[in-house]
């Protein structure tokens, strides 16, 4: 079995869990700059993608997280082992597709699967969300825009626990490059504190990059 159940009755978060799972929309949304200096250039001086490169560490950083694996099923409450990212691809006509990777410790395995993925998209660009798989994290890609806030659209479903983080334009500052990264997630399941876990644990791994590989 790929996750395991969570028992609420015992769980430590359980008061908080029952207060925002009565919300019509209990959700929210962080967004800071990460500095992707050395990230960056790792990937320009390895002829890596930058954007796996980002979805790959994203996602190891998201997995190390218990919360970002949390997922509501009804009344249950899961945990799974390992989430995988998803994410939009931009297309020629200017149109978008959901694409799915598998994520694996390995970055250069990613990254090849990843190529090979995103080739059978834009190749076969079936319109494909996946409404039944929630052992994922939703992505997406604004490389035009270095956001401050943005937000997503939502049917406010409180039982929807699929976190959503995004990556802006990275912008130089101070000899430095920064991306904004924005994150959605279910206040029942997590809150600022461990988003910002994931924000300080994201830029550690790529302060570092060279080891990921």
């Amino acid at each position: 079995m790929d996750y395991t159940e969570v028992d609420i009755s015992a769980w430590k978060r359980k008061e908080v869990y029952r207060y925002f799972r009565a919300f019509d929309s209990p959700f929210f949304n962080i967004t800071a700059n990460v500095d992707v200096t050395a990230l960056y250039n790792f990937t320009k001086e390895g002829n890596h993608s930058f954007v796996l490169a980002c979805l790959f560490n994203s996602t190891k950083a998201a997995n190390s997280i218990e919360e970002f694996r949390y997922r509501i099923r009804g009344e249950k409450l899961v945990c799974y082992n390992k989430v995988d990212p998803g994410c939009t691809i931009f297309l020629e006509d200017e149109t978008y597709r959901y694409c799915y990777f598998v994520y694996t410790d390995d970055f250069m395995v990613f990254q090849k699967e990843g190529i090979k993925v995103i080739k059978e998209i834009k190749a076969n660009p079936d319109f494909d969300p996946r409404t039944d798989k929630d052992d994922i994290i939703y992505y997406s890609i604004m490389p035009w825009v270095s956001f401050t806030s943005i937000e997503h659209p939502k049917n406010h479903n409180s039982a929807d626990s699929i976190p959503r983080i995004v990556f802006g334009k990275y912008f130089r500052e101070n000899n430095r490059l920064l991306m904004p990264v924005s994150v959605q997630a279910n206040h029942a399941l997590m809150d600022g504190y461990h988003a910002g876990r994931y924000f300080n644990l994201f830029q550690d791994i790529i302060n570092r990059p060279g080891l990921q590989a």
